[in-house]
């Protein structure tokens, strides 16, 4: 049994580009900035030479980034303490100055891979027979810094995949705070180890929804005895980026989907935002929103991450906490079973576990769902993606790892009402990266990060090699036929 693979291919693009601010010698040392110093040699460039610069500028990345007026100003802002009279420049100095201080970044520059499928929140426009499916993207760029993209594809009619062209440019999206719940907040300093007398203080003057302006004027009441101890300020330090780890994503109405790119804010992520593993999720009232999960990554550590929208415009995102939110790779069941929010973890970096939680941020471990055993998955083996529904039970897409590092994909039935039931699983791999599915920035990889079901068929968008996208398919019947007890 192999899964059909499809012609379509969505292939990284290097000129989807974002504009980020540039600061000269903090890439180097944390100690001295060159910001001085160019300062004076925008300056000191003649007033016609600044107009006629700044007009060039703006032509040249005015159509690669959306306002890009707007960005340089704002840019030569965060520079404009070093200015002697920060008002008393012209307009095309100031842009000057602020593109100065910008660069550019292609965020799949290195790679695009680990595609996630849910069905699209717009289905109009379409031809009978057909599906438009939203995907969100794992891009790394310089650095192998991950971001998160987005595309669409139409299934249908039959056995059809389109990927939809993808528009430009590139938008960010307006940051926002997030809130918090004093029980989750507490069980998030748990976690970092950082309960003591300051976070003490702190909790209790938090009302019981808060958000990191409530947390600074909490810190600003802080006794000066605790305050002003020799270690306060790393634990204060310590204790405002776990409140701004939870924050709100926000893009323009006038944005396409495939415009919008999520790129580190919290500090927990500022090496990346990986595997975004999206779901459509029905609650206990029936009514239906998109929740995804992350990894991210700071350098060193690792921590998984919430995603909830009504519309893939507004995200808000979270930190995910407990003794099963600790691993990569977790993916959520797309309803509560038995009332509970379920979903898939990792344990021991090799095997697939199952966790539940009551209210989808707090994750406690339930006990392990499959472990290695077949020679393609003998070093470790993990979900790829959210389980599917099926009435004869969830199907869950998994990868193995084996010898040379291969990654292959199979598949897990899981008991509807008790998922720590396997009813089923492939013993032999349904998609292996053989062939023109080979080679590429990380070769012998495929893998997905979630796949959908329509019209009893399991579509699987695929990352070949982590350099390009692709999508194979199976019928739900074959694939159950060929499951071992």
């Amino acid at each position: 049994m192999t899964a059909r693979m499809h012609a379509a291919e969505l292939l990284a693009q290097p000129d989807r580009v974002i504009a980020q601010l540039f600061l000269p010698g903090e890439e180097w040392s944390a100690h001295h900035s060159r910001a001085a110093e160019i300062i004076a040699r925008v300056m000191a460039i003649p007033d016609e030479r600044a107009d006629v610069l700044a007009a060039a500028l703006t032509r040249d990345f005015g159509s690669r980034h959306p306002d890009i007026r707007g960005l340089f100003r704002d840019n030569a802002d965060v520079v404009s303490s070093r200015l002697a009279d920060p008002v008393d420049i012209s307009d095309a100095r100031r842009l000057v100055l602020g593109a100065s201080f910008t660069s550019e970044y292609a965020v799949e520059g290195a790679a695009l891979c680990n595609p996630s499928a849910v069905e699209h929140p717009d289905q109009t426009g379409l031809a009978p027979g057909q599906l438009r499916v939203a995907i969100a993207l794992r891009s790394i760029g310089e650095g192998h810094r991950s971001s998160i993209e987005f595309a669409e594809a139409i299934i249908g009619p039959g056995l059809c995949w389109t990927f939809a062209e993808r528009q430009l440019p590139l938008w960010r999206a307006r940051i926002e705070e997030g809130d918090w719940s004093i029980v989750h907040f507490r069980a998030a300093l748990e976690d970092e180890g950082i309960i003591n007398e300051i976070s003490h203080s702190v909790l209790q003057g938090l009302p019981e929804r808060f958000t990191a302006s409530e947390v600074e004027a909490s810190v600003a009441a802080l006794p000066s005895a605790l305050s002003r101890r020799a270690d306060s300020g790393r634990h204060i330090e310590a204790l405002r980026d776990l409140t701004n780890s939870v924050y709100r994503a926000v893009f323009s109405p006038e944005t396409a989907l495939s415009q919008r790119v999520l790129t580190p804010v919290a500090a927990e992520e500022r090496h990346g935002m990986e595997d975004a593993r999206f779901v459509r999720f029905t609650d206990l009232a029936g009514a239906t929103h998109y929740r995804g999960t992350y990894t991210a990554y700071d350098g060193r550590d690792i921590a998984p991450r919430l995603i909830v929208t009504q519309d893939l415009r507004e995200f808000e995102i979270h930190r995910l906490t407990g003794d099963a939110a600790q691993d990569k790779g977790m993916a959520l069941f797309p309803r509560p079973v038995g009332g509970r929010y379920l979903a898939l973890s990792r344990t021991g970096g090799e095997s697939i576990s199952l966790a539940e939680s009551g209210d989808g941020v707090i994750w406690d471990h339930v006990g392990n769902v499959h472990t290695p055993g077949e020679p393609w998955e003998i070093v470790q083996t993990g979900n790829c993606g959210p389980p599917l529904e099926t009435p004869q039970g969830w199907v869950v897409l998994v990868h193995g790892v084996g010898p040379m590092r291969r990654y292959s994909l199979g598949a897990l039935l899981l008991d509807l009402e008790d998922p720590t039931i396997v009813l089923g699983r492939t013993a032999n791999p349904i998609l292996q990266p053989f062939d023109e599915r080979r080679d590429g920035y990380v070769p012998n990889v495929v893998y997905s990060c979630g796949g959908l079901i329509v019209d009893d068929v399991v579509w699987i968008p695929i990352g070949i090699a982590d350099s390009r996208i692709g999508v194979c398919s199976i019928e739900v019947d074959e694939l159950l036929a060929h499951l071992v007890p």
